[in-house]
């Protein structure tokens, strides 16, 4: 059974480290264009590692992980340094997160031994409808059409989230830890290679009149990479979070002007459901694999259950711990994708309002009679899912969560954790911008359809209901119940997978973290098998389509943050595929 609380609630040098991540980063893809890919076999070039005794905070952002690392100087602990960062991730890389969103965030008190798993998804309105999907005439809508207005936005729930957390966990005053960003929007930050590849590739941000005198020019490109770049009016919305709370944001003139402006976008968000909104602090998904014990988010993210499946699964069938890159290895995790995800599309969904088969699902004996349809010569093709006690919803989801998250992992010098990831859903979110913040489309990851062939669908909108998401904030602890690990990753749907690999690869095969999260990615969301263009041997990939895979070549932008505990500290690592910084003290 899951527990629900709910609650009422510098400069100079910091451009120089931001300038040499990025002379790092074109140093990389020179050596790998010089060389014609060699690293193929095994993936990018991995980023050095960092290395501390005390503290380690890892961010998509270097801006961020300054902010991080500026409040565990000032003695804050994991929670502190992690809602610094999140607010400085909303300014400098506003395609992934921020205050028009939601998140989920795992922490770990290390005094207590305990975790906290923390819910802060944006819900539906009040006024919304499973057929939010559907033309006058009836006819569905494409998700491009639904996309860009009003219909896409949920109420948001990041801040009143952090803010629960903050009064539970934290340590520094609230108000301190939304300096770094406020004091970035108004001095202007350097925008970055990603910042500015993605605000040109978007067809619809342009069309926002706030969002496109931020970030374009007057003949509509993007910002150059470089460019110094401030938003006064976040500054502004943040100043007033920091002094009212959440309040400042869910009540008075600010959510009025959210609520007037989804309306004139065919929303049906209102004040009353800013007002209404409340986090709620849940009971962790723990599990075992091999002698570990990995700690997830229980619905409504299927990220916890999804990598806690793979892993029991993968276990079950005896694989060869030593290579996650072999042949056999590959399939046998593309198996496990499959039924996972299978399992993922049939009963996951908010457990607020349905029953959600959790403790089923885990189950050592399901797990087994699941992991003996799994066939080391032969891919299974397309996996049903399970068979359960009857009573849960018996039709597939079919929302198309997009990769535009992003993850905080951070450690204290108390050994406290914090895991969080937070997303808008897709790049800049509904694209509506309001206080210089983005507003999210979360609503888009509720299934398109609410009923098929007469049966419902356990992720349908309903009024007040949470979406179903993937987000994997993840704490291995050790056999002796310490800390081992703190990690999570952007990447929609594939973040279970990206997740789940991460695992197999730094505890079975016991790899350095950093060569680990170079590796290349694979993957199976009970579908075509996807592989890492460019970074998976072709011979891989053949082997694959011989054992009855179809195989996709795709780009896999993860963006994995990892600490993992060493004999004399941490260590932390990023994603080579995007900006992630990290630091230690």
């Amino acid at each position: 059974m899951i527990l629900r609380n709910t609650f009422d609630q510098t400069g100079s040098l910091r451009a120089a480290r931001f300038f040499l991540v990025l002379a790092i980063l074109a140093g990389a893809a020179r050596v790998w264009a010089q060389a014609g890919q060699p690293e193929a076999a095994s993936g990018f070039v991995p980023r050095p590692a960092v290395t501390s005794t005390g503290f380690m905070a890892v961010t998509a952002n270097a801006y961020a992980t300054d902010a991080a690392a500026e409040i565990l100087q000032l003695g804050g602990n994991a929670l502190d340094a992690a809602i610094a960062a999140q607010w400085v991730l909303n300014l400098v890389e506003p395609q992934s997160s921020g205050i028009g969103g939601g998140g989920f965030l795992l922490h770990w008190d290390s005094r207590r031994k305990h975790i906290s798993a923390w819910d802060g998804r944006e819900t539906a309105p009040r006024a919304a409808s499973a057929d939010f999907t559907r033309h006058a005439d009836g006819s569905l809508a494409t998700f491009s059409e639904i996309l860009g207005t009003g219909k896409a936005v949920g109420v948001p729930g990041l801040v009143t989230m952090l803010e629960a957390a903050h009064r539970r966990h934290g340590k520094l005053k609230w108000e301190r830890l939304f300096r770094p960003a406020i004091r970035l929007a108004e001095n202007g930050f350097a925008i970055s290679p990603r910042l500015h590849l993605m605000l040109s590739d978007d067809p619809l941000l342009r069309r926002d009149a706030a969002a496109r005198a931020l970030y374009y020019q007057e003949n509509g490109e993007a910002r150059p990479v470089g460019e110094i770049l401030r938003n006064l009016e976040f500054a502004a919305t943040l100043r007033g979070i920091a002094a009212g709370g959440a309040n400042a944001l869910h009540s008075g003139a600010v959510a009025e002007r959210i609520a007037a402006e989804l309306a004139r976008r065919g929303g049906t968000l209102t004040a009353a459901d800013m007002n209404g909104y409340r986090p709620i602090v849940r009971d962790a998904v723990c599990g075992p694999y091999r002698r570990w014990r990995i700690c997830g988010m229980p619905p409504p993210s299927s990220g916890g259950l999804g990598v806690l499946q793979m892993l029991g699964l993968l276990e079950r069938t005896e694989m060869a711990p030593a290579d996650s890159s072999s042949a056999d290895a590959v399939h046998l995790f593309a198996e496990a994708g499959r039924l996972a995800y299978a399992d993922r599309a049939r009963y996951l969904a908010d457990p607020d309002f349905v029953a959600v088969p959790q403790r089923e699902l885990l189950r050592p004996e399901y797990l087994a009679q699941r992991a003996r349809l799994i066939d080391r010569r032969r891919s299974m093709g397309i996996a049903a899912p399970g068979t359960l006690p009857a009573g849960h919803a018996q039709a597939d989801d079919d929302a198309p969560e997009l990769p535009a998250t992003t993850h905080v992992s951070i450690v204290d010098r108390a050994g406290n954790a914090v895991a969080l990831t937070s997303s808008i859903e897709s790049a800049f979110g509904s694209r509506i911008q309001v206080g210089g913040f983005l507003l999210n489309n979360q609503l888009t990851d509720f299934s398109l359809t609410a009923e098929r062939d007469g049966k419902p669908v356990a992720n349908r909108l309903e009024p007040g209901k949470r979406p179903l998401s993937s987000m994997a904030p993840t704490l291995v602890f050790d056999a002796g119940g310490r800390l081992h690990a703190v990690l999570g990753s952007p990447g929609g749907s594939r973040i279970i997978n990206y997740v789940a690999r991460t695992l197999v690869a730094l505890l079975d095969g016991r790899q350095e973290p950093a060569a680990v999260l170079a590796l290349p990615h694979v993957g199976n969301r009970n579908g075509a098998t996807e592989v890492e263009r460019g970074r998976v041997p072709e011979a891989l990939a053949l082997e694959l389509e011989r054992r009855g895979h179809e195989v996709i070549r795709i780009e896999m932008t993860s963006g994995l943050h990892l600490i993992v505990r060493t004999a004399d500290g941490w260590v932390g690592a990023v994603d080579p595929r995007r900006e992630g910084v990290a630091h230690g003290d």
